[in-house]
This record gives C-alpha cells, structure tokens and sequence, in this order.
C-alpha cells in the first residue's frame, strides 16, 4: 500500500521562468498522513473549503510517499 502526505502550503509568487520545489519549497502551513487515496482526497477537500485555499493564497498537495508492505 501506498502511504499519502496532505499538504496545505503558502502560495508565493513566481520568481523567474519556473519553480524549483525541491531546492525551495514553499512554506508548509499544515501535514497530514493518510494511509489511502480515498482518505488523503477527503482531507485535501476540507483543506480546499478553506477561505485561504479559496482566495488563491494557500494551495493543497497530495503526495504519494512511498510503498507500505502488506501484511499478509
């Protein structure tokens, strides 16, 4: 199984011709775990009802953070 990392960041503004998120990422605001996509999509849903989210000031990521073994 696939673990999943919801994050709500700060949107900052574009500097130069793209974004490198690896070397600067934008600044996290809250971290959730989910241990499936259905759950980690219902999280980022209520992250999107935000007022925040909504104006355009804070954006939501889904991340897949690697493979869970099944037990079994």
């Amino acid at each position: 199984m696939t673990r999943f990392l919801v994050v709500l960041t700060d949107v900052r503004a574009a500097e130069g011709a793209g974004r490198d998120e690896r070397n600067c990422p934008e600044r996290r605001r809250q971290v959730v775990g989910a241990s499936s996509r259905e759950a980690a999509d219902r999280i980022a849903g209520a992250f999107m009802a935000l007022g925040m989210v909504r104006a355009g000031r804070q954006r939501v990521k889904v991340i897949a953070i690697g493979r869970r073994h099944a037990r079994g």
